[in-house]
C-alpha cells in the first residue's frame, strides 16, 4: 500500500474509532428506540383520539374530528386505511370486544358494528348517554374494559363563566369515573377528576392520569377503587345522587381548605394565586385522617419535567421493550414524549419512580396501542392543546432495536433507604462513591390554585452505599425519608462497568406513600467512600499545605451550586451546555440579566422570553431567595 494511501486509511480509522467513543459517552435516547412515520394517504387529518389492535392484527384509529378507520398491514411499508365509520363527535378513545368496536363520543359510549361484512359499521348503537352542558372542556376519555368486561370511561370537568379558572361539574357526572355494563347500566365508580386523559385497567386494576389545573398540584397517576374522591372537587356535587358510592360534600372539604371565592371592590371574583412564602397550607396527605374517601396520586409527574399534560397508560407485554417489561409507560400530549413508570406495591399501597423514556415524537402523544411485532403505535394530535412536536397529527411507531441502553431498571423503596437495579452491571469504583448519587424531596400544596410549587423541599443525606456481587444492584441508605414526599433520585456519577458510559436517565422521581418495614443496613456494610470529601480534603497551596477555609466566594462553583440544582429539580429540563426541555444555562447567561432579575424570572416565568420551547417552566418558589441568588450568579458567570 502506498503511504498516502496508508495514511488516509489510518486516519479514516481513528476518526471513526474517535467518533465511536464520542458515541459511546453520549448515549442517546435515539440509539436504542426509533420513531416511524405510519404513512398516512393524503387528505386524512388524523389528530388520533383512539387506538385499538384488532384480534388480525389491523389497527383501528378513531380522530378528534369523529372519523374511524380500520388499518390493515398497520406495520408494512404500504398500510391500506379503510374508513370504517364517519360523523361521530370528538372521539377519545376506541377498544375492542366480541367482534364490536366501543368508543366514548363527547355525550355517549357507543358501539359500531359491521354485521353485513361490508368493511363498513352498519350497527352505531348507543350503549349508555350522559348529559352534556355544551361546554367545550367537556371532554370524555375511554373506554377501557373491566375485569368483569364492562367499560370504564372518564369525564373532564367544564369551567366557569366569570370564573373560567374554576373547574365545575355543569351537569352529571361531570369530573366522575362511570363503569358502565354492555346492557347499558351505569354505575357511578368515583370522583374528583379534573382532565382524566388517560385511563386503562392493569392488572385487574384501575389507573388513570391526571393534568395539572386547579387543585391539582401537579400531574399523576393515580390508582382508583371504588369510592374514592381523587382531588378535584367538582364532582362532589353530585354525591347527594342515591347511586353515589360516596357522600362526601364540597362543604366538607372547604372546612379544612379556602376554596377562595374572593371578590374584588368591583364585586368581580378574583383568581386564586400561589401564596408565596406561605405558612400554613394543606397537602393532600394532610387531609387523609380527615378526608377518608381523598386518594393521593400513586406516582407523581412534576408539571414540566415528567411532562404537562400527561395522556394514556400502557403495560409493556412481556418480551418486549427488553429490560423494561411488566413496567407502565405514560404519554404526555404537550411534550410529545413517553415516560417510564416503575411501579410497586407496599403495605397495600401503590407507588413507585418515574423517569424520562423517549421524546421527540411529531405532535403530543394521546393514545397508544402495541402492535404484534413488538412495536408501539402512537397516536398523535396537538389542535388547541399545544405540544412540542409541532404538527397538527400523526400516527407513528416506536421500535425497539434489541439493544439494551444503561439505564435504572427499578427503584424499590426499603426500610432506610432506596434499592436500585440498573440493566447492566456498574462501574464498582462509582457506584460506591457517595458523590455518585443526591436525593432530595419535596410536596405540593393542595389549593384551588391552578398546580402548585414544589414546596417543603429538603436533602436527604447518602449515609451509605451497598453494591450486590454482579454489580447490577445498589442499597442507598439515605436519612430523612419522607412519607408521601416525592423524593428526586439522581445518579449523575454512576458509569457502567463496560465502557464507562453514563446512565441514559440518571434521574427518577420516586413518590413515597408507604415506607416499608424490614431490614435496615448496618454501617460495617456500607461503602461511605466521599470523592467529594477526600478531594476537600487534598487540596493545598501548590506546597503540601492545606488551603485555608474561606467562608464566602467571589462566584460560587459549580460544585457549590449542584446540590441545590439537584434538590430544586434545575437538572431535570436544563443543562450547562445543551438544550433539554428549556434552555442551557450558558444560554440563559448571555441573556445579561441581574442576578435580581433572573431570580424574579424563576419565581413568575414568561415563556414568551423563549418562544422555541413548547413548556413554560413551572413557578419555582421552592427555592429561597438567598440559593436563588447564588444559582443566578453562577449561571451568569458561564457569559464571562
Amino acid at each position: 500500500m502506498h503511504s498516502k494511501q496508508h495514511y488516509i486509511v489510518t486516519l479514516i480509522f481513528v476518526l471513526c474509532f474517535s467518533l465511536s467513543a464520542f458515541a459511546q459517552e453520549t448515549p442517546s435516547e435515539e440509539d436504542y428506540f426509533d420513531i416511524v412515520n405510519v404513512r398516512t394517504p393524503e387528505g386524512i387529518l388524523l389528530e388520533v383520539g383512539g387506538l385499538t389492535l384488532l384480534p388480525n392484527g389491523n389497527l383501528g384509529v378513531a380522530t378528534r374530528r369523529g372519523d374511524v378507520f380500520v388499518v390493515e398491514n398497520p406495520t408494512s411499508s404500504n398500510p391500506y386505511f379503510r374508513q370504517f365509520a364517519t360523523g361521530l363527535h370528538e372521539v377519545l378513545g376506541l377498544v375492542h370486544k366480541d367482534g364490536a368496536l366501543y368508543l366514548a363520543q363527547r355525550g355517549e359510549l357507543t358501539k359500531l358494528e359491521d354485521t353485513n361484512m361490508d368493511g363498513k359499521a352498519n350497527v352505531i348503537e348507543t350503549v349508555y348517554d350522559w348529559p352534556l352542558s355544551g361546554h367545550y372542556h367537556e371532554y370524555s376519555f375511554g373506554p377501557v374494559i373491566g375485569p368483569d368486561g364492562s367499560f370504564f370511561v372518564s369525564a373532564n370537568v367544564a369551567f366557569g363563566d366569570q370564573q373560567w379558572w374554576r373547574g365545575e361539574s355543569r351537569v352529571p357526572w361531570r369530573g366522575w369515573m362511570m363503569r358502565i355494563s354492555e346492557n347499558g347500566e351505569m354505575e357511578p365508580w368515583a370522583t374528583g377528576m379534573r382532565s382524566p386523559a388517560g385511563l386503562n385497567v392493569i392488572d385487574g386494576e384501575l389507573f388513570y392520569t391526571e393534568n395539572q389545573g386547579d387543585w391539582i398540584g401537579s400531574g399523576g397517576l393515580w390508582h382508583v377503587e371504588k369510592g374514592d374522591f381523587t382531588g378535584h372537587p367538582a364532582g362532589l356535587r353530585w354525591t347527594d345522587k342515591s347511586n353515589s358510592p360516596l357522600d362526601m360534600t364540597t362543604e366538607q372539604l372547604y372546612e379544612h381548605v379556602d376554596p377562595r371565592y374572593n371578590k374584588d371592590e368591583d364585586g368581580d371574583y378574583i383568581k386564586p394565586e400561589n401564596i408565596q412564602n406561605e405558612k400554613n397550607y394543606a397537602t393532600m396527605f394532610s387531609l387523609l385522617d380527615e378526608l377518608p374517601d381523598l386518594k393521593v396520586p400513586a406516582v407523581w409527574l412534576p408539571h414540566g419535567i415528567l411532562g404537562i399534560s400527561n395522556s394514556d397508560i400502557q403495560k409493556i407485554p412481556d418480551g418486549h421493550f427488553g429490560p423494561f417489561e411488566g413496567q407502565l409507560l405514560v404519554g404526555d400530549q404537550g411534550q410529545s414524549k413517553i415516560m417510564r413508570i416503575d411501579l410497586e406495591q407496599v403495605n397495600g399501597v401503590y407507588q413507585g419512580a418515574a423517569f424520562d423514556f423517549r421524546s421527540g415524537f411529531q405532535s403530543g402523544v394521546l393514545r397508544m396501542a402495541w402492535a404484534d411485532d413488538g412495536s408501539l403505535f402512537i397516536g398523535e394530535t396537538n389542535r388547541g392543546w399545544g405540544s412540542a412536536g409541532q404538527a397538527n397529527q400523526g400516527l407513528q411507531r416506536l421500535l425497539w432495536n434489541g439493544q439494551t441502553p444503561f439505564e435504572v431498571k427499578t427503584i424499590r423503596a426499603k426500610a432506610d433507604g432506596f434499592e436500585i437495579t440498573f440493566t447492566k452491571p456498574v462501574d464498582e469504583k462509582t457506584a460506591q462513591d457517595i458523590a455518585s448519587y443526591a436525593v432530595s424531596s419535596f410536596t405540593y400544596k393542595y389549593h384551588p390554585v391552578y398546580g402548585s410549587p414544589m414546596v417543603d423541599p429538603a436533602s436527604g443525606n447518602i449515609k451509605g452505599v451497598r453494591l450486590s456481587e454482579d454489580g447490577t444492584k445498589v442499597r442507598i441508605v439515605v436519612d430523612n425519608m419522607r412519607q408521601y414526599y416525592v423524593h428526586h433520585i439522581e445518579l449523575d456519577g454512576i458509569r457502567s462497568a463496560e465502557n464507562e458510559l453514563p446512565l441514559l436517565h440518571n434521574s427518577a422521581y420516586y413518590t413515597l406513600n408507604e415506607i416499608p418495614s424490614g431490614e435496615k443496613l448496618t454501617e460495617n456494610e456500607l461503602s461511605t467512600y466521599n470523592s467529594l470529601t477526600e478531594n476537600q480534603k487534598q487540596q493545598g497551596d501548590g506546597n503540601g499545605n492545606k488551603m485555608a477555609d474561606t467562608d464566602t466566594e467571589a462566584v460560587p462553583s459549580y460544585e457549590t451550586i449542584k446540590p441545590m440544582l439537584s434538590q430544586y429539580t434545575c437538572t431535570s429540563c436544563h443543562s450547562t451546555d445543551e438544550r433539554k426541555v428549556g434552555p442551557p444555562f450558558a444560554e440563559i447567561a448571555k441573556r445579561n440579566y441581574s442576578n435580581e432579575k433572573m431570580v424574579e424570572l424563576m419565581y413568575n416565568p414568561d415563556l414568551s422570553n423563549w418562544p422555541d420551547y413548547a413548556t413554560a417552566m413551572p413557578p419555582m418558589t421552592i427555592v429561597p431567595e438567598e440559593e436563588a441568588l447564588q444559582i443566578a450568579e453562577w449561571i451568569n458567570s458561564l457569559n464571562d
